[in-house]
């Protein structure tokens, strides 16, 4: 019985995940990475699916170098989170605006903080093998 409801969990959340990522693949946010995470569940869930496990997660972590591979992309990155944080302040402070209120601003602002904390964990992971490479 327990393993069953633990099956069920996972494939829930990791669907969701995987859904949540492909939105997020054309929308602002961290597809790849989110889309990994939901694989990862599902594979634990559904054995056959650990053969998408590792192509994923070579993309996801591609997606992550080359996020902070230049200064220009990190720029960029730091602007569009910190356009997020504004958009979202701007959306729960100011009435009248379409789907206003706490509710879209708080998921804008928690996108622009997810954000920075990818970024810095993919600038951190770089200059780490940036590192190990160099000795």
């Amino acid at each position: 019985m327990v393993r069953h409801v633990k099956r069920v969990v996972l494939l829930t959340v990791g669907g969701t995940l995987v859904l949540i990522g492909l939105a997020l693949l054309v929308l602002p946010g961290p597809g790849l990475l989110v889309t990994f995470a939901g694989v990862v569940l599902l594979s634990r869930a559904v054995p056959a699916l650990s053969r998408f496990v590792e192509p994923v997660r070579v993309r996801a972590m591609k997606a992550a170098e080359d996020s902070v591979a230049s200064p220009w992309r990190v720029a960029a990155s730091v602007l569009a989170g910190l356009g997020l944080i504004a958009a979202g302040v701007l959306w729960a402070l100011v009435p009248g605006l379409p789907f206003g209120g706490w509710s879209a601003g708080s998921s804008l602002i928690v996108s622009g903080v997810i954000l920075f904390v990818l970024l810095g964990w993919s600038h951190r992971r770089i200059r780490a093998g940036e590192r190990t490479t160099r000795v």
